[in-house]
Formats: C-alpha cells, structure tokens, sequence
C-alpha cells in the first residue's frame, strides 16, 4: 500500500505542473479584439521601445529568447494570437532580452551550463555507443565505474541547468514582463490576474524537468552507495 502512495504521490508531483501550465496556457488563449495587438506586435513594440539590439521571428520550436543570435522567437499561435497568453508570453521572451542586455548574472551563468551540459550529453552518448567495445577489451571495474560517472554528471548538469533556470524564468515574468504590461496599459487591470496566472505557467515550465532531474540523480546516487 505505501507503495502505491509513494507512486501516486511522485507521479502528482511530477504531473500536476505540466498540467496546469497546459491548462492556464490553454485557458487564457481565446483571441480577444479589444487588444491592441497581437504577441508578434507587442513584442516588436517592446524591442523598439526600449532600443533592444534584437530580432523578432516565428518558430515552431517553441517560445524562447535565443542569446546567441539575440532573437526573440514565438509559435506562430502566439505571434498572431491576441490573446492574455500570446501578449503575456511575448512579453515573458522580452523579459530574457532584457535580462540579456543588462548582462543578467544568473542568464550568463545558465548559458555557461547549457554548452557545459551538452558537452556531457554529447560525451555519454558517445560512451554508450562504445561502451559494449570497451567492455569487450577492458576487463576492469574501472572502467565501468567511469562511463557511471560520465552518466551521472550527464544528468546532474542537465538537474543544474532547470534549478538555475527557475530564478531567470520568474525574474523574467514578474521583474520584467509583468511591470512591462503595467506601466504600458496594455492590459486591463481585470486582465491583469490572468495574465498572473499566465507569467507564473510560463516560469514554472522547467519545474517537471526539475524534479525529474533530482529524482535520476538520486536514483545514481543509490547505485553508487551500492
């Protein structure tokens, strides 16, 4: 029975976030014509505004802010949609230009470990194509315990990159987004709890990936204790 609870507990912890992202983001994504502009407008109205060295661009490869090329892009739903969640989440990537162009500590940082965690990924990918050679011609414990341990700062540095990115995620909607929507009147002040609602679904979009993370870590953790 305790096992069953522990399931179904892991499960809601892992779920619940997903789902309510997906359900805040649907929610609030009906097109409203008393908006000024779509999320493609507000988020070119915005760069302009405040002089921000960037471009602007649809993807279908999901919202973000791309620091290497300084673009902002957006899901062609979100681009065209005048919706609360196409202007909150336009908004949102603004926010990460803004964090960029004022040389945002925790923004660097991340980016550091992204290249740091696809290295590794890379590494262990590689390790694992090889692995069944090397076991062949390498007898040695040794050798098994690294390719572990190439595998455990594989996942570890991926853990490392969604806690950092949870501060950068919530900076981005409620101490740039969410001011940005305030001083601009772009939203009513009825609207302005959705669009809340919206900013704290898009912050929390790498809490799953987060608690997922943690979970694999401590799963190697406990071979390496045995």
């Amino acid at each position: 029975m305790i096992y069953i609870i522990l399931i179904l507990f892991f499960a809601t912890l892992f779920f619940l976030p997903q789902w309510w992202v997906k359900y805040v983001m649907k929610r609030h994504n009906k097109n409203i014509e008393a908006l000024p502009g779509t999320g493609g407008e507000l988020a070119q109205h915005l760069i302009e505004r405040y002089q921000l060295p960037v471009t602007l661009e649809t993807t279908e490869d999901g919202d973000h802010y791309d620091p290497e090329s300084k673009t902002v892009r957006l899901s062609p739903d979100y681009f065209n949609g005048k919706s609360l969640t196409a202007i909150a989440i336009a908004a949102h990537e603004v926010g990460h230009a803004i964090q960029d162009f004022r040389n945002d500590e925790l923004l660097i940082l991340r980016g550091k470990m992204v290249q740091t965690s696809q290295r590794f990924q890379k590494l262990g990918a590689g390790i694992i194509f090889v692995a069944p050679l090397l076991s062949a011609f390498v007898h040695s414990p040794l050798a098994g315990i690294f390719m572990a341990l190439i595998g455990f700062l594989s996942i570890a540095s991926s853990v490392v990159v969604h806690l950092i990115s949870l501060p950068v995620e919530f900076d981005a909607s409620f101490n740039k987004a969410l001011p940005l929507l305030k001083e601009g009147n772009y939203v009513t002040k009825r609207d302005l709890i959705a669009v809340h609602q919206v900013l704290l679904a898009a912050a929390l979009t790498y809490v799953a990936a987060a608690l997922a993370g943690l979970l694999n870590v401590w799963r190697w953790i406990a071979l390496f204790r045995k």
